[in-house]
């Protein structure tokens, strides 16, 4: 009676929503079902062997513009992990007449090849895994079909397993057990994400739920996905029971000693009967200047019409809104999935409050001043990176960041070591201390790298190089920050009467030479020694028990400094002279700008940089890197240029022109900024001879705006594409410095636009905490409470296969959308004081 009663209350309820089960999907000419509001794409995105499971790949779906569910694939985990193994795609093929996908999926190392056969029949999509022979011994138990759904689109929802309705978690509280080691399918090179203190075991979850059919947010027309397993159970778990960063997972074992058909789902999934995305309105959260460009995106459902005008408002003092401006739309095209029509309202130059509107869609508020761009920065420079500084106490205010980390900095890693994270160890560790040994000195300066707590030498050299650059060219005096080295103690939003900039130029200095007095070179790196730690959020403090380990000690025994527990993170030594070099160009660069501020610090870094580059240039070196060859004379040539300009050396000036020109001519648009910061140490000839490809960049940057209808260069790897904005729109301002006559400031600014929100998807600023409305949930230390660290520069808008663009809000986990890099912060910093200065030209 019970289950009857449910059972009408059910279909009464879903009479009454406006949710569509008619609409067939369609096999689309880009390879993916769609139907309107609907998507299921099957791996049109393929698992990375390099950050492996990412949370983008195998079967997806996206409802309403979002996409709810990833890694739809035979997995060998009930709750995969990033560090898990992850299955190659062997083989894909799209069957147009059958309406299908079939994928042949594959673990090499267990012999094992499942094909996975997915259908549309009307409205359905059925979902095949096929066996050619009987599962493997090792994977008995193990080897399972699992789909994964994004937790916080069904916060505050319902499911039902089998009528028997439940609520999601909103944190996750089990259930789950421990189980041996023995048992555990091996993560990435025998590396594990769970210490057990010795136990020799591993956490495992239980499922929430069991049954044949699960229906997902069942009153939700834009979240409701029904599944019904017709051969084994489907079990429901919460991955989030053993990693922040864990989906809700759907998973049906497969059987043993049965070949064949092993799994069968019949998966709906609902959207609004004849859904459009709302119109989306891209332009800067942070507003603009009354003399720059403002041109707004508005990105359109390709199923919308598109309108005639946009208009756009002032807010007056009293609340009331003014049309002072109203414009025809001019059609862009199409740009991924959406139609693009742009909103040119520059001729408005009055300061005050505005919005726009389109149709019925109006954006947020939005100031129109000359002072918008006065401030951006500061956040960055005075909140992210103070709390990215390795080594020193972080507070603010009432609150701690973090304690001193990393005091027992750093053992020396062992060779053939094939690490995470990109570390790895060749066959020689190219130094004089044995693998394991403590290496003194190392314990000082640095930034954590991003989300993580790594030293990540190629972005220690360039934020050096970025803050040495912005101290040159702005000189920015900015001091809210107190720093101590001395004490390792640094206090947010407290004066100490010095330039905060410079500060963290000396912070990053110190590391820079800690490595170059143990090893005579820079290194690739310094990392957690153990994956358990290097998946940790939260206090790096507490990472390591800040004691040198000592062999001689019994594991957690301390004796003074020392410890028995091998937790100290390693130092990756190969040498690799390209990362050198760029420590080299850093050195040099900051003796510059440490002088007057630090000058013994100055002078010593302009004396080891020139050390290191005799070491290196008249030794033969044995070179493994993995680097092309030509991407390593990038850094050989700015360094050569900063020693330079800092030692007036000659010798450097030879390197400099001698391969200057033979980078620019294969590789112009890597080279062209290094190559115009010389202009003013060679003179009238070499400006002249630079002037062809300056006028070559500015036809690219005028294509930019037939590519898509930012102007911008947006990156499609599987890195989102904010550094590259970042780093182009940079090369534009010193272009125009150089030659303001060929290029013009407008490039500059329109790439801190695409930042601040005139970008694809949603119009929120990627920089945290500037601007009306931007990141507030981000890939950094505090990820795990869904929160962010003011002044972040997240990667923005990653391109998911074919054709989806994507920036996850309310998820930071996506580190290549929402993780915080200190180069592109660094770097950010100078293009925000750059952009400032140019408009005060325009004004002048």
């Amino acid at each position: 009676m019970k289950q009857l009663t449910f059972s009408v209350l059910a279909l009464s309820l879903f009479s009454m929503l406006d949710i569509s089960f008619a609409q067939k999907l369609q096999l689309n000419d880009l390879g993916y079902f769609e139907t309107r509001g609907l998507n299921v794409l099957v791996f049109s995105n393929e698992y990375n062997g390099y950050f492996f499971d990412e949370k983008h790949a195998g079967i997806e779906l996206i409802q309403c513009g979002v996409r709810t569910a990833t890694n739809g694939a035979v997995r060998l985990r009930s709750t995969p992990e990033q560090w898990d193994a992850v299955p190659a795609v062997v083989d894909r093929m799209v069957d147009r007449k059958k309406k299908s996908i079939e994928v042949t999926l594959g673990y090499k190392e267990y012999d094992f090849y499942p094909k996975v056969v997915v259908t549309a029949e009307n409205q359905e999509v059925w979902i095949a895994v096929y066996l050619d022979k009987p599962l493997p011994e090792r994977l008995i138990g193990h080897a399972g079909f699992n789909l994964e759904f994004l937790p916080t689109e069904y916060s505050h929802e319902i499911y039902l397993m089998d009528h028997s309705p439940h609520i999601f978690p909103l944190y996750p509280a089990g259930p789950i057990v421990t189980k041996p080691d023995s048992l555990k399918i091996s993560q990435y090179a025998n590396h594990s994400t769970f210490d057990g203190k010795g136990r020799q075991v591993y956490v495992d979850p239980l499922p929430m739920a069991t049954g044949s059919t699960l229906i997902l947010a069942p009153a939700d027309s834009q979240r409701r996905v029904e599944i019904r397993s017709t051969q084994g159970k489907l079990m429901f778990y919460d991955g989030r029971n053993i990693a922040e960063n864990g989906w809700l997972v759907v998973r049906s074992l497969i059987p043993e000693n049965k070949t064949g058909n092993v799994v069968e789902w019949h998966l709906i999934a609902s959207s609004p009967k004849n859904w459009i995305r709302k119109p989306v309105i891209e332009f800067s959260q942070v507003g603009y200047h009354p003399k720059q460009e403002k041109r707004a995106v508005i990105e359109l459902d390709k199923n919308d019409a598109p309108l005639k005008t946009a208009s756009l408002y002032r807010v007056t003092p009293q609340g009331n809104f003014e049309r002072v401006f109203t414009a025809p739309v001019e059609t862009w095209g199409t740009w991924m999935r959406y139609n693009d029509v742009t909103f040119d309202f520059s001729s408005v130059q009055d300061s005050g409050v505005y919005f726009i509107k389109y149709g019925n869609e109006k954006s947020n508020v939005f100031p129109i001043a000359s002072h918008v761009y006065n401030n951006v920065w500061h956040q960055t420079l005075d909140v992210w990176f103070p709390v990215q500084m390795d080594h020193m106490y972080v507070r603010d205010a009432y609150r701690v960041w973090h304690g001193v980390p990393f005091l027992d900095d750093a053992r020396q890693a062992p060779p053939n070591e094939e690490h995470f994270d990109g570390y790895s160890m060749g066959k020689s560790t190219g130094t004089r201390y044995k693998p394991g040994e403590h290496i003194p000195g190392l314990n000082v300066g640095g930034w954590f790298d991003a989300g993580d707590f790594d030293i990540d030498e190629p972005s220690q050299c360039r934020t050096i190089s970025n803050f040495a650059a912005a101290w040159e060219a702005f000189k920015p005096q900015l001091d809210e920050t107190y720093i101590s080295e001395r004490e390792r103690y640094v206090d947010i939003h407290d004066p100490d009467g010095k330039p905060d900039i410079l500060q963290q130029i000396e912070h990053g200095i110190l590391q820079q030479l800690g490595q170059q007095k143990a090893f005579g070179r820079a290194i690739a790196g310094i990392n957690e020694a153990h994956l358990y730690e290097y998946v940790q959020v939260g206090d790096a403090a507490d990472i390591t028990d800040n004691k040198i380990y000592t062999p001689r000690l019994k594991p957690y025994q301390v004796e003074g400094d020392s410890s028995g527990t091998p937790d100290d993170r390693w130092a990756f030594t190969s040498n690799e002279p390209w990362i050198n070099d760029l420590s080299i160009g850093a050195l040099a660069s900051a003796s510059r700008a440490l002088k007057g501020f630090n000058d013994s610090l100055s002078a010593e870094c302009l004396a080891v940089a020139e050390q290191s580059w005799d070491r290196q240039h008249k030794d033969t070196i044995v070179n493994n890197s993995r680097v092309p060859f030509f991407a390593q004379q990038f850094p050989k040539i700015a360094a050569a240029l900063q020693l330079y300009i800092s030692s007036k050396n000659i010798h450097y000036a030879d390197t400099f022109t001698t391969l200057i020109w033979q980078a620019l001519d294969r590789f112009p648009d890597m080279n062209i900024q290094t190559a115009v910061l010389a202009i003013p140490y060679f003179g009238k000839e070499y400006k002249d001879r630079l002037k062809p490809y300056v006028e070559t960049f500015k036809k690219k940057n005028d294509e930019l705006l037939k590519n898509n209808p930012y102007g911008v260069p947006i990156g499609t790897r599987q890195w989102g594409g904010s550094q590259e904005v970042v780093g182009w729109a940079v090369t534009n301002y010193y272009l125009h410095e150089a030659f303001p006559n060929i290029i013009g400031s407008e490039y500059a600014i329109r790439g801190i636009a695409y930042l601040f929100g005139c970008h694809p998807y949603s119009n929120i600023s990627f920089v945290s905490g500037v601007g009306v409305h931007s990141k507030e949930s981000f890939y950094g230390g505090n990820r795990a409470d869904l929160s962010f660290i003011a002044g972040g520069v997240v990667p923005g808008i990653l391109i998911l296969k074919p054709d989806f663009p994507e920036n996850q809000e309310d998820w930071p986990f996506l580190w290549g959308e929402n993780e915080s890099v200190i180069n592109i912060c660094s770097e950010y910093i100078f293009l925000a004081n750059a952009v400032k200065h140019l408009l005060k030209e325009e004004v002048n």
